[in-house]
């Protein structure tokens, strides 16, 4: 991750899409918060699930499905969306493949 500092990065290129499963890759990692990049292939995705963070979503390709505290939403490449902290939600790739970045803030006590 250090090696990524100071770098110019194509978030596109950065990560590759794998058959039926879904990436995920580490920008940095503090404990403050992180940044990860994640390709999901065509009906692939994250499981409900809630976080202590406050979460932005940048949709970096593609569209993504994103249901948050049980109301459904969906985000297009160049388009963000912030799910916040200790309210469930999920990630779909439903249509399509789609890559997003994930910043993880952590949310005040």
């Amino acid at each position: 991750m250090d090696n990524l500092k100071g770098k110019v990065l194509n978030l596109k290129d950065e990560i590759a899409y794998a058959d039926g499963a879904v990436i995920s890759k580490t920008l940095l990692k503090k404990a403050t918060g992180n940044i990860t990049l994640f390709s999901f292939d065509k009906g692939q995705g994250l499981s409900e699930h809630t976080s202590p963070f406050d979460a932005v979503v940048h949709v970096v390709e593609g569209e993504g499905a994103f249901i948050i505290a049980g109301k459904m939403t969906t985000a297009k490449e160049g388009e963000m969306i912030i799910m916040p902290a200790n309210i469930p939600h999920d990630v779909q790739a439903a249509e399509q493949p789609f890559k997003m970045l994930l910043t993880m803030i952590r949310s005040e006590s």
